[in-house]
């Protein structure tokens, strides 16, 4: 890796998604690579601990016992306080400690970088790119906060590849800031919508972003606070006939959405008119990196989606009735995967943990405001305790503030606090022709919740 002398590299937190991708990268770039972090165990092993280890990245649980002199560097997230016992013991060794966001922006600047950004559908626009360029033999690299269904079959995370071709694409977060670390060759700007900061800050963000893009700046004309930074941006896409990448006459046919892109068809295996969206950004990175249109829109039809976006998890055959998991957390995206389940089942049934205490305090009265908005009279939207993930925070806040709400606005809204809970509740919820919406951020033990759901219906 060019200007950067570190060969062995301790990630604390490793399980995190952006920790993961960027430790796998490093692994595949020769390095040595090991990490810890709270949910490890010796000997009951998570699924992603063992695909570490096959990979040859050494695992530890979070109590210091990996932090040794041999260490070159500490990498760190926004997550890992000062107080945490391996971040002192990296002190008291003097080994140096950087931040995951530096470590990205530093590997995106030894390589032509495609860097997606935007406030929703970041991992799977990044992943619609990448298999694009990896279907047309241009062999990129990728460090995303998602695993690919398609790579997560070779038995790994899936959210890191490294390819032998020119392209590293990545996938920009704006939550901490980071964004504006990198210089991409190529920077897309999805949406701004309020997430973690506020508009100004955002906008903020977002305008340093495209100033650090060095060759083209993709905008999404759909957005009116994206739209406002297209002035002498190189491309853009969206809905309306002036964009340079122009799509129209969507359609959800079950669990595959069609339009067209000018007048070419194009159809993926996905849900929702928000992946059009993703699919236009995609198309309009694929054209600028020399991927004639036929070739990108045939490559999308062979997008197997990714992990925990608004993904099927199963069917019960008998009632007809779909499970779905989702990584919705913000108040768009909660009412996007709904949207997209509206388009599928009579019925939706709506289950939410929200992923921090702060995260609720920002948003919980947009949060009620645009699932009361988008819920049709028959739907039910089930909110249940916070996700804690440990350290300092002020837990002074219930969800039930957004049921309350939402009740208010004559919407049928429930509080149920555990999952234990909901599974116990979901019998008596639950009808023919039913989907059931799992959705939430950080939990690790989501998705096999959303099996339990399934299992749940299936047992009733």
């Amino acid at each position: 890796m060019k200007s950067y002398p570190y060969k062995s590299f301790f990630f604390i937190g490793i399980a995190g998604t952006g920790m993961s991708a960027i430790a796998q990268y490093l692994k595949g770039k020769e390095k040595k690579i090991a990490g810890s972090d709270r949910m490890f165990h010796a000997t009951n092993k998570m699924q992603i601990q063992e695909q570490f280890e096959s990979q040859g990245i050494t695992c530890f649980s979070q109590d210091g016992s990996g932090i040794t002199q041999d260490i070159d560097v500490v990498v760190i997230s926004t997550a890992i306080e000062e107080s945490n016992i391996e971040y002192q013991k990296a002190k008291k060794l003097h080994i140096p400690i950087i931040k995951r966001s530096e470590l990205l922006a530093i590997i995106s600047n030894s390589i032509p970088t495609i860097a997606v950004g935007g406030t929703a559908g970041k991992s799977t626009t990044t992943a619609m790119i990448f298999h694009i360029l990896q279907s047309c033999g241009k062999n990129p690299s990728l460090i995303t906060g998602a695993g690919l269904s398609s790579l997560q079959k070779q038995g790994i995370p899936g959210n890191a590849w490294v390819g032998e071709g020119n392209w590293l694409v990545i996938e920009a977060d704006e939550s901490d800031g980071s964004i504006v670390n990198y210089s991409p060759e190529i920077g897309i700007l999805l949406n701004i919508q309020r997430d973690h900061k506020e508009y100004h800050e955002l906008q903020e963000l977002f305008t340093q972003f495209k100033e650090n893009t060095k060759s083209f700046f993709i905008v999404n004309q759909n957005c009116e606070r994206a739209k406002m930074l297209s002035q002498n941006a190189e491309y853009d896409f969206g809905f309306s006939s002036n964009a340079g990448i122009y799509g129209h006459d969507f359609k959800q046919n079950g669990f595959s959405i069609s339009f067209s892109v000018h007048s070419q068809q194009c159809t993926i295996p996905v849900i929702g008119k928000h992946n059009m969206e993703n699919a236009l950004a995609a198309l309009a990175v694929s054209v600028k990196v020399g991927i004639s249109m036929p070739d990108a829109i045939h490559a999308l039809a062979s997008f197997e989606g990714i992990y925990r976006r608004t993904q099927l998890v199963g069917k019960d055959a008998h009632a007809n009735i779909y499970v779905v998991d989702d990584f919705a957390h913000n108040p768009s995206e909660v009412s996007a995967a709904i949207a997209a389940c509206q388009e599928i089942s009579p019925r939706v049934i709506a289950w939410f943990q929200p992923h921090g205490f702060g995260p609720l305090q920002f948003m919980h009265k947009e949060l009620a405001q645009d699932v009361s908005t988008q819920l049709r009279k028959q739907d039910i939207f089930c909110i249940s305790d916070v996700f804690y993930a440990g350290g300092t925070v002020d837990k002074n806040i219930s969800p039930r503030i957004v049921s309350d709400a939402m009740q208010k606005n004559g919407k049928n809204a429930l509080y149920i606090q555990q999952k234990n809970d909901f599974l116990q509740q979901l019998p008596t919820l639950v009808q023919d022709n039913d989907i059931v919406l799992i959705m939430g951020a950080r939990d690790p033990h989501l998705h096999e919740f959303a099996q339990q759901v399934l299992q749940t219906i299936h047992a009733r």
